[in-house]
């Protein structure tokens, strides 16, 4: 998958513009960079397009714990926009990349996150 393919799927999903879709899409990254370890967070990122890659690049080695909620309002902050938006917008985001990534490493991701993050992942559009 492609850098515009990726935005334009989370911006379908999403029922937003591509514009809005990609800075969404640049914070949900960055947020699940922190959630996730740093070896995690590289390994997602090597099956990424380039340009989103580096939304993934880890700062700490062991992952944050926080909650669902954080999560949404994290990326919320990253991406100016209000808590609707930022859950609308994640939601899609994580949909995209279990359909741009191995089966094997999207499973890995879940792995690390607590089992409230699968209500995130429930069908978008």
């Amino acid at each position: 998958m492609k850098y515009d393919e990726f935005v334009d799927a989370v911006a379908i999903r999403a029922g937003m513009s591509p514009a809005e879709a990609e800075v969404l899409t640049h914070a949900t990254l960055q947020t699940l960079a922190d959630r996730l370890t740093a070896g995690e967070a590289r390994d997602l990122a090597s099956q990424l397009p380039r340009g989103l890659q580096e939304f993934l690049q880890p700062r700490y080695e062991k992952a944050e714990p926080f909650g669902l909620e954080e999560f949404v309002r994290r990326v919320g902050n990253r991406a100016g926009v209000d808590m609707s938006m930022a859950w609308h917008g994640m939601r899609a985001v994580l949909a995209t990349l279990r359909g741009g990534v191995s089966v094997g490493e999207f499973q890995d991701v879940i792995g690390q996150l607590p089992k409230e993050y699968l209500q995130a992942l429930q069908p978008t559009r």
